[in-house]
């Protein structure tokens, strides 16, 4: 069984994020400012107080795990709910997209406005530091994007597809989730990802593109009181 991606955090923070990680003992998290998630080695009281050390008063941060999510004492779980994992097999071979196009660091703040807008998950000024990116302009504005997140060896998350509201049903999530997939792969990583478990429309069309389940994942916005 694959424990990397049963503790899809904690294997990317002590691995190849590691540069970006906060924390000692039981517990990672991603230093402030890239991402608000954070994981532990394992569902024990030791490795709940490791966490609790890490967390600012006032502060809320993410789980992502296979197994329940259990809050340190004092902490106020804010959303506690189930997604799915995916993970893709046989990437689906595409031809080259001349409306894709990598985005850069001179692109933060327009990546970030977007994804503030549409809500596809975390997202931060440095979450180009996690990963590569690409998107579809319109106007001369970039109006969907996608790229990587969480990194362990052997594995890249796809993440960050959005579409502005204006411009949806143009088929841009499909485009570029294949676009992503194909890049990772090149690269020599095996695709996965996660969505809500209530998000069949997502959860549809990353299996139309080679994606399938391969678990149940627990997700929690844990928030350490002020």
């Amino acid at each position: 069984m694959n424990t990397l991606l049963d503790r899809p955090i904690w294997s990317a923070l002590s691995t190849v994020h590691a540069p970006l990680a906060e924390g000692d003992g039981l517990a990672r998290r991603y230093a402030p400012g890239f991402l608000s998630l954070a994981g532990t080695a394992e569902d024990t009281p030791q490795a709940a107080a490791d966490f609790a050390s890490l967390v600012r008063p006032g502060e809320t941060l993410y789980f992502l795990q296979a197994h329940p999510v259990l809050p340190p004492p004092g902490f106020e779980a804010l959303v506690a709910t189930e997604a799915v994992q995916m993970i893709a097999q046989d990437v689906q071979a595409v031809a080259p997209d001349e409306a894709i196009v990598a985005l850069g660091a001179e692109d933060a703040e327009e990546m970030m406005a977007l994804a503030t807008l549409t809500k596809p998950g975390p997202f931060s000024l440095k979450s180009q530091a996690l990963g590569r990116f690409w998107g579809v302009r319109e106007g001369g504005r970039i109006v969907a994007m996608a790229g990587e997140r969480m990194k362990q060896p052997g594995y890249t998350e796809l993440s960050g597809v959005c579409t502005h509201p204006d411009h949806r049903g143009k088929g841009y999530a499909r485009r570029l989730s294949l676009h992503v997939a194909a890049k990772i792969v090149e690269a020599g990583a095996q695709p996965y990802l996660h969505a809500f478990a209530s998000n069949t429309a997502a959860i549809g069309l990353y299996e139309t593109i080679g994606f399938s389940l391969r678990r149940s994942m627990h997700v929690a916005a844990l928030r350490r009181p002020d």
